[in-house]
């Protein structure tokens, strides 16, 4: 769809947006606008502003200053309701499903079709929704529960729930996160077919290749504050461009990973079962090593670790660290086993949202650093502020909730407590996902900095680059078993995906 935007009125304009907490302006100044039709990409680092302006503009937050004008009228502030009848709806990078409802429930719940008496008509219902389907290019299984559902389905899901209400502005929140490389191109499809129905798109996304790859105009914005606007029409804005107007300097989008010894075997997983009817998966991970985890989505990576770490139940297997067996029956003993697991779900199972980031960063470290019945907690802050410090968290204070920062600066917090425990044994669940190239390169510093002191990592990642590079070998897993084991020249994209989907070496 082509627009002219001199002579077109955009849909939203926002101008002049300002938005102050406590203190220190997280928006200071910004215009930004969206037309129909269109895909404008807002782009920047984790904690630049972006998921502020958009809780600006559906009505979550009230700005200090500024107006948004929708169709050229102008509101001094919206809040959800009125946001929503004027258009603009979101699509969460957060699940905001409900589990124990179907696919048709879920896409109306709080909106429901309903015939006389007030019943509710679940055919109607159906009958939109596979229509919509029809012409999204989506195939679900409306009778299926959420719960059922994979993770990428689920975000499917969540994009007809937005589209039920008939937006005029879409924001899609990472919306390509949770999925594989052949998901996600998917998404970018979706996503030119809901622009044709003429409804404007902001797309906020770090997968930077996809952005350029989408957008017909691209805004980056630092510390608040609009840096540049690209019109994209031959699709031909460098990476490398985007990237230094991101961070302010030149940046490498790939982080050259530094040798160190490997050493001994640390852990040692042996016949792990996590049903009686399930593969048995075997590994071993060494000192100094950093054992990258790759399949596609639901080939069952992280239900393994997460029988490793007594997060879900097992039905057998052994596990040794340090030639040592331990028995390990719930998250609390994985711990006391000197293993951590950075998890790729940070709010809900990294996090206490409601707790400031001083408690979120020392709440497993301090057990052991800390003796005595009483504490005083004027001691915590300079026990872990080096550290915070090291990790460039951006946060107005070390007392602000963590409900209250950007989902990079979150991660950030569960790296941090991670690191403040001081495990032997490192397992990150997709530790990049959603956060920015700047903050990438912080944690793969972390992660070289940990094998030096002779830590194992085991690092499961649907990033193509980040496994090419930071692995020292990659296992593949295929349906609950780990398929292969790639090393040295075979860590590469084309043998991770022929591997991932089944073809073996000699099947073309």
């Amino acid at each position: 769809m082509t627009i002219d935007y001199e002579k077109s009125q955009p849909v939203i304009s926002m101008c002049d947006i300002k938005k102050e907490f406590s203190g220190v302006w997280a928006l200071s100044g910004i215009t930004f606008d969206v037309y129909a039709g269109e895909v404008h990409c807002l782009v920047g680092e984790n904690g630049a502003g972006k998921s502020t302006l958009m809780k600006v503009l559906s009505g979550a937050y009230t700005p200090s200053s500024g107006t948004i004008a929708v169709d050229g009228v102008p509101h001094s502030k919206l809040d959800p309701v009125l946001s929503k009848k004027l258009g603009i709806n979101i699509v969460y990078q957060e699940n905001d499903l409900v589990p124990s409802m179907d696919v048709v429930e879920n896409v109306y719940v709080g909106n429901e079709k309903v015939k006389g008496f007030g019943w509710v008509d679940y055919k109607a219902m159906e009958a939109e929704v596979r229509q919509q389907m029809v012409d999204l290019g989506i195939d679900l299984k409306l009778d299926t529960k959420i719960e059922d559902l994979s993770v990428s389905d689920q975000q499917f899901v969540k994009i007809l729930k937005s589209l039920s209400i008939q937006p005029r502005v879409l924001i899609m929140d990472e919306p390509t996160s949770m999925f594989n490389v052949e998901d996600a191109d998917k998404v970018l499809e979706l996503t030119r077919r809901i622009t044709e129905k003429g409804i404007g798109i902001i797309y906020i996304s770090h997968f930077l290749n996809e952005v350029v790859q989408i957008a017909d105009r691209i805004t980056v914005i630092r510390d608040g504050a609009v840096v540049r606007t690209y019109t994209n029409k031959n699709r031909d804005i460098p990476i490398t461009t985007l990237t230094q107007d991101m961070v302010g300097r030149p940046i490498d989008m790939f982080y050259d990973k530094e040798t160190c010894p490997i050493g001994d075997v640390m852990l040692d997983v042996k016949d792990l079962q996590l049903t009686k009817d399930s593969p048995k998966v075997s590994f071993q991970v060494r000192q100094g090593e950093i054992v990258g985890f790759s399949g596609m989505v639901g080939s069952g990576r992280t239900e393994i670790v997460r029988a490793l770490v007594g997060a879900d139940r097992r039905f057998g297997g052994q596990i040794l660290i340090r030639g040592k067996q331990v028995t390990i029956k719930d998250p609390n003993d994985s711990i006391k086993a000197g293993i951590a697991f950075i998890t790729e779900d940070r709010q809900k199972l990294g996090l206490m949202l409601n707790a400031s980031v001083l408690e979120n960063a020392t709440i497993l470290g301090l057990r052991e650093k800390i003796k005595g019945f009483f504490v005083n907690i004027k001691k915590f802050p300079p026990l872990i502020a080096p550290l915070l410090k090291e990790l460039r968290l951006k946060t107005p204070s070390i007392w602000t909730e963590a409900i209250y920062l950007s989902g990079g600066n979150q991660q950030k917090v569960v790296l941090a407590k991670w690191l403040y425990a001081e495990q032997d044994i490192y397992i990150f669940d997709e530790p990049t996902r959603g956060i920015d190239v700047n903050a990438k390169a912080e944690f793969y510093k972390q992660m070289c900095t940990l094998t030096k002191q002779g830590k194992s990592i085991i690092m499961i990642s649907s990033d193509m680059p980040e496994l090419i590079s930071m692995s020292d070998r990659v296992l593949v897993v295929r349906d609950g078993n780990i398929d292969c084991e790639l090393t040295g020249e075979y860590i590469n994209e084309q043998e991770i995906i022929k591997r991932a989907l089944g073809v073996k070496k000699n099947d073309g």
